[in-house]
């Protein structure tokens, strides 16, 4: 998609569209029959006012009718333009509405802000353009007459919220996980159940007395355990043994004691 940075006079007189208020008028064979679909009727009259001397002619001044029908008396609409203002169910129903009733009409929706969600619903419902309700005059004409030429425009604050989002999904992407920065000790699968458990003990303080009462075992076979861990995983001591089992013992090799 392209976007807009709501300067005034982006594209000058490019497309023949006028910067004053007053406007200058088109071809009438250039003229592009142009429905606007508002349920906020103080920015369907706004839109028409805007777009009086461009090659857009209104022929929906600013209603919301009973149905999209493409065969209004005043012309086939070849663009739509319409609010959302209103919920996300609403946009998107305007705009499924028009696509079906006019499948090669192009769309842009107008808001005062987009949010990334009803960006993507919009764009899967035939989207084509998003718009600022903030924009100046010129730019509204600049992007609707862009929009007709085959061109998809987003707002900056949209892209770069969309750029931003990417930047993060490939940030996350590159960044290995724990297991992928190193591999499993393979002391670890020398170790017993029985040992594994010891050890997690060893791991939160717990003295041989404290260990052998939650397992119910004699506090001389703990020692046993203590020293065969030790051996085990190359530890001189039970502060080195603990050190090492944060490091290498996995959250799911920690089976916990029972009180």
């Amino acid at each position: 998609m392209g976007r807009y940075d709501g300067g005034r006079g982006m594209f000058g007189d490019q497309f023949g569209c006028a910067g004053s208020s007053s406007g200058v008028a088109d071809r009438s064979d250039q003229q592009i029959a142009t429905a606007l679909l508002c349920g906020n009727a103080l920015l369907g009259a706004g839109l028409t006012h805007l777009l009086t001397g461009t090659r857009f002619r209104v022929i929906d001044g600013g209603r919301i009718r009973d149905g999209v029908s493409a065969d209004q008396a005043d012309g086939v609409p070849a663009l739509y333009v319409i609010d959302a203002s209103g919920s996300p169910q609403q946009t998107i129903t305007l705009v499924e509405d028009a696509r079906r009733h006019q499948p090669s009409a192009r769309i842009v929706v107008v808001a005062t802000s987009f949010d990334l969600s009803l960006v993507r619903l919009a764009v899967a419902a035939g989207v084509n353009s998003f718009c600022l309700a903030t924009v100046d005059r010129q730019v509204l004409i600049n992007i609707l007459e862009l929009t007709v030429l085959g061109e998809q425009m987003l707002p900056r604050s949209v892209l770069q919220s969309l750029l931003d989002e990417a930047s993060t999904v490939s940030a996350r992407a590159r960044t290995p996980s724990i297991s992928e920065h190193s591999a499993p000790d393979p002391r670890v699968e020398k170790l017993s159940p029985r040992e594994t458990v010891i050890l997690q003990s060893l791991m939160g303080g717990e003295a041989n007395k404290v260990i052998a009462r939650k397992l119910e075992i004699t506090e001389a076979t703990i020692k046993v355990h203590v020293k065969s861990i030790l051996r085990k995983i190359g530890a001189a001591n039970r502060t080195q043994a603990a050190m090492w089992a944060n490091e290498n013992l996995r959250t799911a090799d920690r089976p916990f004691l029972s009180a």
